[in-house]
């Protein structure tokens, strides 16, 4: 058999592609990382996490000048932002960061990197713009794109996602954005602090459509309160476009009751995620998939054995950090030949709105749908002496225990929400008890004093409880209160 040209070969130059060619190559394995757009990053440098976060770090501090009074200050006369120069403040960043994902420093690593179209033509051989190169493995990682939502007229309009609204240089006076999900809402909040009259118009009856409602609620009114509409339980029905505004006309999702119209300058399409597969030609290499993605086993194993597929265009959780740990579990089969299986129960996420929502593992809705009897105890950030003197009070953290007091989950909605998650992250990984968590001694004032709390409330019960004073003062002749409330009611 003639051997392969490479070890192995990688298609997509993304947070997962650029993992596994790293990783890969420093392993001493001859590596092929094949991108189809002219630079490596994919969506998370160049359309997502970094632009995004860019632009919503701008819009905070715009939000902080409007909120001069809330801190003793004398209020700003703040002038209208110039979107362009908010934008170039982000392909600054996006370059900065570009030179790390650059093919020289691929090349110094030991892969090589080419630009080009990839298709299959067998299950060991991809055609780059025409000229076929083989690999003992391949990992598809090849990302996703905006789903196109079914509304009449949609695709003849100038609509906005993710992959051109940060090439806009004039801030619209209104904007309608089509999702409520994480994408939609980061990006509404943002220009609406910039200054845009925002609506959201969402089809499910609550934003963040897979949270805990009370979670939804707080974010809501935040939402609200800065002046960003939200139109839950909405169908988007029709599109139009003329005179340089756009006519989206909604009705109730439910089918009963009346059409409206509403109008904007602008228009972001934020209703989902689909998987770049198109023109790969999987059918050649056997490999099977789904409109959701190319399926895999726990080992990122397509239905061919040595093709492996991780990051979005997988299906499984569209997050850059997660993109990066399944390209480690490929890379530990397709190039270690260790069976390693990837779990996704202890990865968190965050949601970077204002305040932001963090989690991991099950919330409410999880622990109810797999049958679950749960506990859920919740701290709220207005008790946090931390979050008093930032000013930032609003959410709170939330614990998911089962009836035995095992944690399910954590969600925290508040301020450095992603931040403040990484305890329960490293927790839940190490199997840390909850008395460790409720024990450790954590330094003060800080917002990270609300996990200790809600670890200890769940055991305050029992060491407070009315059975522990009776033993303790038969044990020690204890006296008991010293002082009544004006009420005669014990606090």
């Amino acid at each position: 058999m003639k051997p392969f040209d490479y070890d192995l070969g990688i298609l997509g130059g993304g947070a997962a592609g650029l993992t596994a060619a790293s990783g890969a190559a420093q392993f001493g394995a001859k590596t092929l990382l094949i991108e189809k757009a002219d630079k490596l990053g994919g969506d998370c440098l160049h359309y997502g996490c970094v632009p995004s976060k860019t632009l919503i770090r701008s819009a905070r501090v715009m939000s902080l000048a409007r909120r001069f009074p809330d801190f003793g200050l004398p209020e700003l006369n703040v002038p209208p932002v110039d979107l362009g120069a908010v934008m170039d403040r982000v392909a600054r960043v996006i370059a900065t960061i570009q030179v790390h994902d650059s093919p020289e420093r691929f090349c110094k690593l030991g892969a090589l990197v080419r630009f080009g179209t990839p298709a299959f033509v067998d299950s060991h051989t991809v055609a780059v713009d025409g000229t076929p190169v083989t690999a003992r493995s391949w990992i598809i990682a090849t990302g996703s794109r905006p789903a196109l939502p079914p509304v009449e007229g949609l695709s003849d309009v100038p609509y906005w996602t993710n992959e051109t609204v940060f090439k806009q240089r004039s801030l619209p006076r209104r904007l309608i954005v089509l999702g409520g999900g994480p994408i939609g809402l980061e990006l509404a909040q943002a220009f609406g602090r910039l200054g845009s009259k925002v609506t959201v118009v969402e089809f499910m009856d609550q934003i963040l459509g897979t949270e805990d409602a009370d979670i939804a609620a707080i974010l809501q009114g935040r939402l609200a309160e800065e002046g960003v509409a939200i139109l839950t339980g909405t169908r988007a029905v029709r599109a139009g476009y003329a005179e340089r505004v756009f006519r989206l006309d909604i009705a109730p999702a439910t089918g009963d009751g009346p059409a409206r119209t509403i109008e904007a300058e602008a228009l972001l399409v934020a209703a989902g995620r689909k998987p770049n597969v198109e023109g790969l030609n999987l059918e050649a290499a056997g490999v099977a998939y789904t409109p959701r993605g190319i399926t895999t086993d726990k080992r990122l194993r397509t239905s061919v054995k040595h093709i492996y597929a991780c990051g979005d265009v997988n299906g499984l959780m569209p997050f850059t950090h997660v993109a990066g740990y399944e390209a480690g579990i490929a890379l530990s089969n397709a190039v270690l030949r260790l069976p390693r299986a990837a779990d996704y129960e202890r990865i968190g996420w965050c949601t970077y709105t204002d305040p932001e929502v963090a989690g991991i593992g099950l919330n409410e809705k999880g622990a109810a749908a797999q049958g679950l009897r749960c506990r859920v105890i919740t701290e709220a950030f207005e008790a946090n002496d931390r979050a008093l003197a930032e000013g930032e009070t609003r959410g709170k953290l939330k614990l998911i225990l089962d009836d035995k007091g095992k944690l399910l989950g954590v969600r925290i909605i508040g301020p450095h929400a992603g931040e403040l998650i990484h305890e329960w992250v490293v927790g839940l990984a190490g199997k840390v008890k909850l008395s460790a968590m409720a024990g450790a001694v954590h330094v003060y004032p800080t917002l990270s004093e609300i996990s200790k709390r809600g670890a200890g409330d769940y055991f305050s019960d029992k060491i407070f409880s009315p059975r522990t004073r009776q033993i303790l003062r038969l044990l020690f002749s204890l006296k008991g209160r010293a002082c009544e409330t004006p009420d005669g009611q014990g606090a």
